[in-house]
Formats: C-alpha cells, sequence, structure tokens
C-alpha cells in the first residue's frame, strides 16, 4: 500500500473531523478566528476510517523510519493512533504531556524509554509546530534518538515548516493542506469562493481573521 494524501484528506472530511467554514469562522482556543476546524481524534469513532489512517501511519514508519525502535505519541490527541500504530508493529509506546503531571512522579513522558532508543513520534495535527516539537524536545532531553515523526495532517505554514528545519527533526505527513482544498472541490464540500477565502487565509491566518472581527 502507498500512501495516498487524498484518501486521508477525503476521511478527514468524510468523519468532519476537519470542518470547512469560511461564512461563518470558528475560533480556535488561541481566540483567534479562522474558515477550518480540525479534531483528528474524531476518526477514532469510526473503525474503517481509523484503519485506514493507521495503516498509512505505518506504511510511513516503515517507508521513512524503518529502523524505528519505538512510538510516542504527543498528547493528547494523538496518545490513542500512536499506541494504535505501536501496537501493530509490535513497539513499545510511550507518550509525551504537555506539561508535568500536578502529583505523583510528575513525569512528562509516561512509559518506558531506554537512552538511546530510536523513536518517532506520532502527532495528528501540526499547526504552528510548537507543541509538536516540544514533544521531541522532551524525547531528546531524555537521551532518545528522535528519528522524526509522522502527522495526519499538517497546515503548511512555511514557518512551521522552519520551525522543524531548525530543530532537525523530520516531519512527514499523510495529507496536508493544498490536498485537502483539491478534495474538499472535488466532493462538493466547497465551492469557488470558499476555495479563495481559504487559500487567502493560510498565507496570513491573522490579518484573514481581523477583516472578521
Amino acid at each position: 500500500m502507498e500512501i495516498d494524501e487524498k484518501i486521508i484528506a477525503s476521511l478527514l472530511l468524510q468523519s468532519k473531523a476537519i470542518k470547512l467554514n469560511p461564512a461563518k469562522p470558528f475560533i480556535w482556543a488561541s481566540g483567534l478566528k479562522s474558515p477550518i476546524y480540525c479534531d483528528n481524534r474524531i476518526t477514532l469513532s469510526f473503525p474503517e476510517i481509523r484503519s485506514t489512517i493507521k495503516a498509512h501511519y505505518i506504511k510511513a514508519v516503515d517507508k521513512y523510519f524503518p529502523n524505528a525502535g519505538a512510538i510516542a505519541g504527543v498528547a493528547t490527541g494523538a496518545i490513542a493512533q500512536g499506541a494504535l500504530v505501536a501496537d501493530a508493529m509490535n513497539l513499545p509506546f510511550v507518550y509525551v504531556r504537555s506539561a508535568p503531571k500536578s502529583h505523583g512522579l510528575e513525569n512528562l513522558i509516561e512509559g518506558k524509554i531506554e537512552t538511546d532508543q530510536s523513536i518517532v513520534v506520532i502527532e495528528d495535527l501540526v499547526s504552528t509546530g510548537g507543541s509538536s516539537l516540544k514533544a521531541v524536545e522532551v524525547l531528546r532531553s531524555e537521551g532518545c534518538n528522535v528519528l522524526g515523526m509522522v502527522a495526519a495532517f499538517s497546515y503548511g505554514f512555511p514557518f512551521a515548516e522552519e520551525n522543524f528545519e531548525k530543530a532537525g527533526c523530520r516531519l512527514i505527513t499523510l495529507s496536508d493542506y493544498n490536498v485537502l482544498l483539491d478534495e474538499a472541490m472535488i466532493r462538493g464540500y466547497i465551492g469557488i469562493e470558499d476555495m479563495k477565502a481559504l487559500s487567502e487565509w493560510r498565507k496570513d491566518p491573522q490579518q484573514w481573521a481581523e477583516g472578521y472581527s
């Protein structure tokens, strides 16, 4: 099986893990208004979709990181998918918290890791890359050899790609924003005017959002 970006984009739209609505923007946790909302955890509720995405994750790990010795999921969105991938590949699994536990051992990493262990990080969504790369830093600080990251979807912001390059972390995505928009047009989720608005948003999200303030 080859990695098919169109299939993944279609499944994200079909499951409504990704919603597109330029006419009535969504409000992100940061307060920013956006024509797109993404919560890939929704795909876990659909067995066939979940299995297809898992298979694509595995294919990506096999193809780009064949020496993987363990899988790490980024909390909370990629914990389940990471565990599914690790189980199918018979590899150890850990997940990385965004902040230490407030009690007990105050762990940032949940699970057993070994020094110099070669790890592939599983992520559900890459936006700025900040939280994703924080997980990479945590793993490296514990002596892990992070081979790279596989994410289900990325907005493809240039500054995010630069962040990954600076961090020396290879990023592989199962699908991306451009493929998603093309599939959304083909399948009738959006029209031409919507496509224009969504394309403009990706160029400058802040400026686009100010037009709806």
